[in-house]
């Protein structure tokens, strides 16, 4: 997929890095080293990243950062129930 489709596709909404990966017929690591260099060239576009972190779904923890791989534990619970992060693309 190029670039511009995958811009297209990440603007209609919210996407985890597994959902896109299915979607897309890919490894979700390759997949996350895509997503950073896709990042990086947005910068001289119209558009920016949007990643909204994970969460703990049993004690609400927000993960902070922009890291796309979801995370093992929840470092207050030590929960495995965690909401993975999700990517999309806005205009500025």
């Amino acid at each position: 997929m190029f670039r511009k489709d995958l811009i297209d596709f990440l603007r209609a909404r919210p996407y985890t890095l597994a959902e896109l990966a299915d979607a897309l017929e890919s490894n979700p690591k390759d997949l996350a080293s895509d997503l950073r260099h896709l990042f990086r060239s947005l910068r001289h576009q119209p558009y920016r990243p949007v990643v909204e972190p994970a969460r703990c779904r049993h004690c609400g923890f927000d993960f902070r950062g922009d890291k796309l791989l979801k995370p093992g534990k929840c470092p207050q619970c030590r929960s495995t129930w965690i909401e993975p992060p999700r990517v999309r693309i806005e205009e500025q």
